[in-house]
């Protein structure tokens, strides 16, 4: 449990209960930290039972009337909440970069992203419609319904502030469901700024809410009766947590999980393009992405060369205050994770691999309380290293050697992990092997980061997801709606009445 902190009113993020900004039941609370100065900018309450009642509440209130509101009128309110997004882009991004740390580019990237989520919700009408089949007996027809589960929750994690909320919310509030959000308690400032902003859009009271917290809501949540599916996107152990914990109470749920993506890079990829997309993949947000690449399979004749390339691309990066001009990577996201992340590299030293480019000296003038750390690049790791076996969520990159496109793909395929991976190669043949017997959710061809559109889903396998649909696109609807199937006959005068024999619709 985290010690209450004395607060002043004015410097808590409020939580957003139906329709309304509005302060925490409970007294406990924790600091949202700006990383590239170490200095606290705001508090944010931690929930108890009560809030997440309320929370709760005022979505089930709300839950009747949006359900029942036409899915064309629920797509303008979604089509308003888009034009406002975009036109508060810059305010979003600001947001994202003061809580998290990372580049302003980076962070309008994030919020694009994100909206492009809204932009798929809000084709509903379209997304919603079941099917039909005329005859399917003598005088008999059938249809299936989508419709909307009640209650949902989403559980999101800090290196995507708008992001992946977005991922969420819309989806589920397009198919007719109300939503309980609880964003990162590191993060919580444009969680509340987009349910302002969605209620400007026209979006009735309790159908989106928002709350914060730690552990203790998270529970709250996971058990109460009212919450009908759970998302959550986090770290493996806590991904299964969820998983299993709401899965148990008769939930449904989507819980994805950790990663340790590989990139597998063959002797005739284009060196210079492959180094500096890895570069970019690898330490871009610091590290602080699900999709980062963070291993690197080097085949054959490719190992030697591609290393040196990323050291001199790496060593160049220029690194700094997320808000400042032309700064390519900020800081971590609170000391006690670079301390984490330091640890690792220690790590990595102690049990041989290669220490090509160390990152634990960095010091950034005026920012001496940031919690910064450089690039760093092993090379010549092996698969029984602790900085190749754990997720280490920051600008750490490993180098793997295979003599063989076979002894890549066994490699990849044998780490617990399935979220991301990509092949450089200019062999068609090559890629279309990769593709098909790679054991991952997401591939990339010559794409360092393959994250899909948001009319495709999201989603990795293995260790990487506990469920069985993906976030966004068509697994996203699917999620958030359950089938119903309606099989319709009218009696005429003619109508034989239906007998105690099993009905074969012949």
């Amino acid at each position: 449990m985290n010690k209450p902190v004395e607060v002043k009113a004015a410097d808590m993020v409020p939580l957003w209960i139906n329709g309304a900004a509005q302060p925490a039941r409970s007294m406990r609370c924790g600091e949202v930290t700006n990383p590239a100065t170490g200095r606290v900018i705001r508090k944010v309450p931690f929930c108890n039972a009560a809030d997440i009642d309320a929370a709760v509440d005022a979505a089930k209130n709300a839950f009747p009337g949006w359900r029942a509101t036409p899915p064309v009128r629920r797509a303008r309110i979604l089509m308003r909440f888009r034009d406002l997004l975009e036109a508060h882009r810059k305010d979003l991004t600001h947001l994202v970069t003061g809580e998290h740390g990372k580049t302003l580019p980076d962070a309008a990237g994030s919020v694009q992203r994100g909206i492009e989520v809204v932009e798929f919700a809000s084709g509903v009408p379209h997304l919603l419609k079941g099917e039909h089949a005329e005859d399917v007996g003598r005088g008999i027809d059938s249809h299936s319904m989508l419709q909307p589960l009640g209650v949902c929750a989403g559980i999101t994690p800090f290196n995507f502030p708008a992001m992946v909320p977005l991922w969420m919310f819309p989806v589920a509030i397009a198919c007719g469901n109300a939503f309980v959000l609880k964003p990162s308690e590191k993060v919580p400032s444009a969680s509340v700024r987009m349910a302002e902003l969605f209620k400007e859009a026209g979006l009735p009271d309790g159908v989106f809410n928002v709350v914060h917290g730690d552990r203790e809501a998270v529970d709250c949540l996971l058990a109460h009766p009212d919450i009908k599916a759970v998302s959550f996107v986090g770290s493996t152990p806590i991904a299964k947590y969820v998983y299993e914990t709401a899965a148990k109470g008769g939930k449904r749920v989507q819980a994805l999980g950790g990663a340790k993506n590989h990139a597998v890079v063959l002797p005739d990829a284009d060196l210079d393009f492959t180094a500096h997309a890895l570069v970019g993949a690898a330490y871009g947000s610091a590290g602080e992405r699900c999709m980062a690449i963070s291993a690197v399979v080097a085949v054959g004749a490719a190992g030697d060369a591609l290393v040196r390339k990323i050291a001199e691309r790496a060593a160049k990066l220029p690194v700094g205050a997320g808000d400042a001009h032309g700064i390519e990577m900020g800081p971590l996201i609170t000391r006690a994770h670079r301390e984490r992340v330091r640890g690792y590299i220690d790590k990595g030293v102690a049990e041989g691999a290669k220490l090509v480019l160390d990152g634990r000296g960095l010091r950034v003038t005026e920012h001496e309380e940031g919690f910064f750390l450089g690039p760093t690049l092993f090379d010549h790791v092996t698969a029984g290293m602790t900085v190749y076996r754990d997720e280490i969520f920051g600008p750490v990159l490993v180098v793997l050697r295979a003599g063989t496109l076979d002894e890549a793909i066994r490699l990849v395929n044998a780490n617990p992990y399935g979220n991301g991976t990509a092949i450089f190669t200019r062999s068609g043949a090559a890629a279309r092997r990769f593709q098909n017997e790679i054991e991952v959710g997401m591939v990339g061809i010559n794409v360092p980061i393959p994250v899909p559109m948001a009319f495709f889903s999201f989603g990795g396998w293995k260790d990487s997801l506990f469920g069985d649909l993906h976030v966004h696109g068509m697994e996203g609807v699917s999620f958030y709606t359950r089938t119903k199937v309606v099989t319709t006959r009218w009696p005429g005068t003619d109508s034989a009445a239906p007998g105690l024999t099993m009905p074969t619709m012949g």
